[in-house]
């Protein structure tokens, strides 16, 4: 089984040149072709752009029913954060807050 990434086209190449598998959807598209891996039973693990999917486990509840694998986890949408003028240290800071449930300073 593998691990995969589902992003935009722009995004995937740069999965791609980590040595990722990744496979490129537009919005419209996205929840189907996440459907489409999961049935595929090839990925231990599929990481979901949330620019494409806010929620891929709410997507996909139907086709995971009964299933323990693949498991989804959503990666936050770096090329739109930054796009904004969002601070780059103000989005870490927060996004490690929300993961770990608060603050670290270095």
């Amino acid at each position: 089984m593998k691990i995969a990434v589902l992003t935009d086209p722009d995004t995937a190449t740069g999965f791609r040149l980590a040595g990722l598998e990744a496979v490129s959807a537009s919005p419209a598209e996205a929840a189907s072709k996440l459907i489409e891996m999961i049935a595929s039973n090839r990925y231990a693990l599929i990481a979901v752009d949330e620019g494409l999917l806010p929620d891929p486990n709410r997507t996909a509840e139907r086709a995971m029913r009964g299933r323990e694998v693949p498991v989804l986890l959503s990666l936050p949408n770096l090329l739109s954060a930054f796009s904004g003028g969002t601070d780059a240290k103000l989005y870490m800071r927060r996004l490690v807050r929300d993961t770990i449930g608060f603050d670290i300073k270095l």
